[in-house]
C-alpha cells in the first residue's frame, strides 16, 4: 500500500481494532446494498478491500467472502450474479467435491461428532434385529458408514444383514462411496447390500427406496434437510402462472428497483425468498418440507438422527442475514484458526472451495439459488412433531464417546445436551445440532 493512500491508516490498525471496524463496514454495506445506495457501497467495499485476506486472521478470511457476495449484489443484477456463484459451484469436479468435504471432516470435528453420535444410536435401536435398512440422504463421506459396520460385527449376537440406500445427485459420488464400504464388507466378511440412488433430495422417489416389511428402518440426514426449503419457490411457481411470471420480471429488476418491488409486493416477495423465522410457517413446515418429512414418517423409520447447522439464515432481510453470518460462520473460521495453521493448504481450500461458498450462497442469492436456508433446531422440533415423529433422546455411552473425540480437537469444542437434543458447541456457542427421532402413530 503507498505510504501517501488515504487508506494507509487502516493498515495501520491493530488487528482487535481491525476486526471491529469490519464487522461495522460490513453491516454498514449491507445496508446501502439492501436499499440501493451503490454509492455509498462501493465506498465501503473499497475500505473493506484493504482490511481482508484469504490468508490472514479468521476475520479477514471470512470478511473476504462475505465482501465478494455483497460486489456481486453491487455490480451485477441480481440473478446474474446468483448464476456466476451458482455456477462457480457446480464447476467444482466430484474428486474437488470428495476432497473439499473431506477436509472438513478431517480439519473440523463436526462431521465425526455426527457421525459418532449416529452410529451409536443406530446400534442401540437396532440390538436383536436381523434386518437392518439405513437410509442415507446424502452420502458423500464413506468413514461413517464404515465406522458402523466395524461396530456392529462386534455385536454377541453377530452382525446383522445390512442394507444401507445412499442418495446423491452425482453418480461418480456414490461410485465412490460404493466402492469404499463394499471393500470394506468383504474384508470384515460383513454381509453388506449397497444401493445407490442417484437424485437430488428434493426429487426422490419413495417407491425407489424399496424398504421391505421385516427391515428395522434407520435414516440419517446430515446437513441436508434444510435444502428442501428452497423448493417452495418452484413449487408455487409451477402451480401458478401468474406467480411464475411475476418471478420472472422481478429476476429482471436492478437491485433498486427489487428491492422496491419487495415491499410494494409482500406477498410475491415472500414466496420469492421464504423465511419460516417469520412467517406463518413456522408453525408447520413449508410445503415442500412438509411433505418430505410426512413420506419419511411413512417408511415407520425405527429411528430418524438429524444433523444441522444451529443458526437461523433463511431470513429474507439482507442485513440479518449478513449479521448471522459474522456470527455463525466467524465461530466456523474461528476454530479453524485455533487448530490448523493460516499456511495451510487445506484450510485455504476449505475456507474458499466449501465455507465462502456457502456464504456467497447465503448473502447474493435468493429465491430458489439460495439453497443455504439454516434453521435452528427450535424450528425443526415443531415441523418433526407435526410430522408425527417421536423425540428419541440419545443414551450416555453415545455422549461420553462424543466429549471424548472432542477433547482430541482442544478444549474450545464442547457438546452440550438440552432436553435430550445435543449441541456441537465452540467456545460455548452451538454450531451443529443432533437430534433423534422415531416413527409416531
Amino acid at each position: 500500500m503507498d505510504p501517501g493512500s488515504p487508506y494507509q491508516w487502516l493498515k495501520e490498525l491493530r488487528w482487535e481494532d481491525r476486526g471491529i471496524y469490519l464487522v461495522r463496514l460490513l453491516n454498514a454495506c449491507a445496508g446501502y446494498v439492501a436499499t440501493g445506495n451503490i454509492k455509498n457501497a462501493n465506498l465501503g467495499l473499497e475500505y473493506i478491500s484493504h482490511l481482508t485476506s484469504p490468508d490472514g486472521d479468521a476475520m479477514q478470511r471470512m470478511a473476504t467472502y462475505i465482501s465478494e457476495a455483497l460486489s456481486f449484489r453491487v455490480f451485477q443484477h441480481l440473478p446474474a450474479a446468483c448464476e456466476i456463484i451458482m455456477n462457480s459451484s457446480s464447476r467444482m469436479s466430484n474428486l474437488e467435491e470428495l476432497v473439499v468435504k473431506s477436509l472438513f471432516y478431517e480439519l473440523c470435528p463436526f462431521l465425526k461428532v455426527s457421525y459418532l453420535i449416529t452410529n451409536q444410536a443406530i446400534v442401540e435401536a437396532m440390538e436383536g434385529e436381523k434386518m437392518v435398512h439405513i437410509i442415507d440422504l446424502n452420502a458423500s463421506e464413506p468413514a461413517q458408514w464404515i465406522n458402523l459396520l466395524m461396530a456392529l460385527k462386534k455385536r454377541r449376537e453377530g452382525p446383522p444383514h445390512l442394507k444401507i440406500t445412499v442418495i446423491h445427485e452425482k453418480k461418480e459420488v456414490l461410485e465412490h462411496v460404493g466402492l469404499q464400504l463394499i471393500g470394506e464388507a468383504e474384508k470384515l466378511e460383513f454381509p453388506l447390500q449397497f444401493i445407490p440412488i442417484v437424485s437430488k433430495l428434493q426429487d426422490l422417489d419413495f417407491d425407489s427406496l424399496s424398504v421391505k416389511t421385516g427391515e428395522a428402518l434407520a435414516i440419517s440426514s446430515v446437513l441436508q434437510l434444510h435444502s428442501l426449503l428452497a423448493a417452495d419457490n418452484e413449487m408455487y411457481a409451477r402451480s401458478s402462472p401468474a406467480a411464475s411470471k411475476n418471478l420472472q420480471r422481478a429476476v429482471h429488476m436492478n437491485q433498486r428497483t427489487f428491492a422496491e418491488w419487495l415491499e410494494k409486493d409482500k406477498i410475491n416477495a415472500y414466496i420469492l425468498s421464504p423465511d419460516s423465522a417469520l412467517s406463518p410457517l413456522s408453525l408447520s413446515a413449508s410445503p415442500k418440507m412438509g411433505s418430505f418429512l410426512n413420506d419419511l414418517w411413512k417408511l415407520q423409520p425405527k429411528l430418524m438422527v438429524i444433523t444441522e447447522q444451529e443458526s437461523n439464515l433463511n431470513g429474507s432481510n439482507l442485513m440479518e442475514r449478513v449479521d448471522k453470518v459474522l456470527h455463525f460462520y466467524g465461530s466456523l473460521f474461528d476454530c479453524l484458526e485455533s487448530t490448523v495453521s493460516r499456511t495451510s493448504l487445506e484450510r485455504q481450500k476449505l475456507e474458499r472451495m466449501l465455507l465462502g461458498e456457502e456464504i456467497k450462497n447465503i448473502i447474493a442469492c435468493e429465491g430458489l439459488k439460495r439453497k443455504e436456508r439454516h434453521e435452528k433446531l427450535e424450528k425443526w422440533i415443531p415441523w418433526l412433531e407435526l410430522a408425527s415423529f417421536g423425540r428419541v433422546p440419545f443414551s450416555y455411552d453415545g455422549m461420553y464417546q462424543a466429549k471424548r473425540l472432542l477433547q482430541n480437537y482442544g478444549h474450545g469444542y464442547k457438546l452440550r445436551e438440552e432436553n435430550g437434543f445435543l449441541f456441537i458447541c465452540w467456545n460455548d456457542k452451538p454450531l451443529f445440532s443432533v437430534s433423534a427421532w422415531r416413527f409416531r402413530r
